[in-house]
């Protein structure tokens, strides 16, 4: 057994993850932790992979698109990964730009009927 491994005990508290996130995540194929009977061990591969995958799901990428996303490297390099991260960044920035400009719209309507409301129990 190498000592740059961790257990699955071990995974789950570094990322701070439930270890049903951890065995969904090997489920659908974005983490492949070596086995050891009923145990799990994660090398630093796994690890780096976990990073990736928790920071694509903080810019909102899907699983589906993280999963993708990490085999391009495996199958054709860093140049076509690095170009796919790209163009997925470029519509998650569209994205989110737009759900900015609406959670400013909303916003902006709860605080005006808030104001009208406030208005209305102090005018009692």
């Amino acid at each position: 057994m190498s000592d740059d491994r961790i257990s699955f005990k071990e995974m789950c508290a570094k990322f701070e993850v439930t270890p049903r996130t951890l065995r969904y995540y090997e489920y659908i194929e974005l983490l492949s932790p070596e086995k050891e009977g009923r145990s799990r061990f994660y090398t630093p591969r796994e690890v780096a992979r976990m990073v990736l995958i928790l920071r694509g799901r903080r810019f909102g990428f899907s699983l589906e698109e993280i999963r993708q996303w990490l085999l391009i490297y495996e199958d054709e390099g860093t140049e076509a990964q690095n170009q796919a991260m790209y163009e997925m960044s470029e519509r998650q920035l569209v994205s989110l730009r737009k759900q900015r400009v609406e959670l400013d719209e909303t916003i902006a309507d709860l605080e005006n009927i808030r104001d009208i409301v406030k208005g209305r129990t102090d005018a009692s």
